[in-house]
């Protein structure tokens, strides 16, 4: 029987064309990588889903229930504190033992109102502190209001401050957080009363503000500010307007990265621009070397902050206060 033989092509190609090929490929590769990272400062300015910006319900105490956005009362309230323990170490507590004056001080404050604690640690143990809603226990801590740990105390001496701004009326506790310290006296409470009515703004003025801002940022990309960087004069100055007064604003980026402006009432809630005092967004904001201007009328007296509304450049120094009296 005869075989029948197939005679398929066989292509082939020169050592020459699959250099060339590889080249491009290669190409391509390096022109598409240098847009893509010199683009980088942009993909890492645009903003997370809105699912991953904010808690969901069922977040706990240290998620930062009691400190979340609020309307700011302009108020701060300054509380000095020291760990102080008895002879025998039995009893603990704060200022003075109990049944001496100024023991475990009770602080009175009102939703929207700033608490800043000054704490050191006068005694000859570990200590460490926080606020709380929790009635017992050394759980569920306020984000922002601790200061040093359980696991990392303060050392007899040393000292830290923190802050804290309610924003729900109730009781909260303000304690020693490593175990067992608040169960031996180390425990004060913070009552805190409803948000007063807001101040109404004043009728228009007649006076205006010019004020220029620049972004500016540290060589490593770490530290960004307003004007100067810390340490420098000019770094961040405090505004002070009366309700009513025009304010013209203008900014120019001066960095290399993406930035935004407003004025809020809340720095840690980029979201809560007022006074329609928005220059560009985070979603499109101002390039290297571009410039923006706003003008809007001064509202209610309160103390407000401005700052870069990309998210996480006002928690690495772009934040200033803006007062309104």
């Amino acid at each position: 029987m005869a075989q029948v033989q197939q005679h398929d092509p066989i292509y082939r190609t020169t050592p020459e064309r699959t250099v060339k090929m590889m080249v491009i490929m290669l190409g391509i590769c390096i022109v598409g990588g240098g847009i893509f990272f010199g683009m980088w400062d942009y993909w890492t300015s645009m903003p997370p889903p809105a699912g991953l910006m904010t808690g969901g319900v069922g977040d706990d105490h240290s998620s930062g229930a009691g400190s979340g956005p609020v309307a700011l009362t302009g108020v701060e309230i300054n509380s000095s504190l020291s760990f102080i323990e008895s002879s025998d170490f039995r009893t603990l507590a704060f200022n003075a033992l109990p049944g001496e004056a100024d023991n475990n001080p009770t602080i009175t404050a009102n939703v929207g109102d700033k608490i800043i604690f000054d704490v050191i640690n006068d005694g000859k143990s570990f200590h460490a502190f926080g606020v709380t809603l929790d009635t017992e226990g050394f759980a569920g801590i306020i984000a922002d209001s601790e200061i040093a740990s359980a696991n990392a105390p303060l050392k007899p001496g040393e000292s830290g401050t923190s802050e804290f701004i309610p924003s729900e009326p109730g009781t909260y506790y303000y304690i020693c957080t490593v175990p067992g310290h608040r169960m031996q006296g180390m425990v004060g409470e913070i009552i805190v009363s409803g948000a007063a009515a807001p101040a109404a703004a004043a009728p228009p003025t007649g006076v205006s503000h010019d004020i220029s801002f620049d972004f500016v940022e540290s060589s490593d990309f770490r530290t960004l500010a307003f004007n100067a960087l810390p340490g420098e004069e000019g770094s961040n100055p405090e505004i002070r307007v009366n309700s009513g007064d025009e304010v013209t604003i203008t900014t120019v980026n001066a960095g290399k990265s993406f930035h935004a402006f407003g004025v809020v009432s809340n720095p840690d809630d980029f979201n809560s621009v007022i006074f329609d005092s928005a220059i560009a967004a985070a979603t499109n904001p101002l390039k290297p070397g571009e410039s923006g201007e706003v003008t809007f009328l001064a509202g209610a007296p309160g103390t407000y902050y401005y700052i870069c509304t990309v998210p996480g450049h006002a928690l690495q120094g772009m934040q200033g206060s803006f007062i309104v009296e």
